[in-house]
């Protein structure tokens, strides 16, 4: 159990780290990432919608393969769009 203590102190430390690099940031730079943020999972789950509505064959290759390509940060879901539809 030692080890699961240790882990979990690990993930805390990095947690708290994580929240201290995210506030130095300026404002007027917190809100354009949180922005980009929103709209990369708007188009990720706009994807998996199209994905599981479209019929097979008005997708170009396997379902399966554009799903996990857009969890590819910003070109996944954007290629999707622009050539995985017929």
């Amino acid at each position: 159990m030692r080890g699961m203590s240790e882990m979990r102190t690990r993930w805390k430390d990095l947690a708290r780290s994580i929240r201290a690099d995210w506030l130095d940031l300026p404002t007027e730079l917190r809100f354009p990432l949180m922005a980009l943020a929103a709209g990369e999972s708007a188009a990720r789950i706009a994807t998996w919608l199209s994905l599981a509505r479209r019929p097979a064959d008005r997708v170009r290759g396997p379902r399966w393969a554009w799903a996990g390509a857009s969890l590819v940060v910003g070109a996944g879901p954007m290629a999707y769009w622009m050539a995985g539809r017929k």
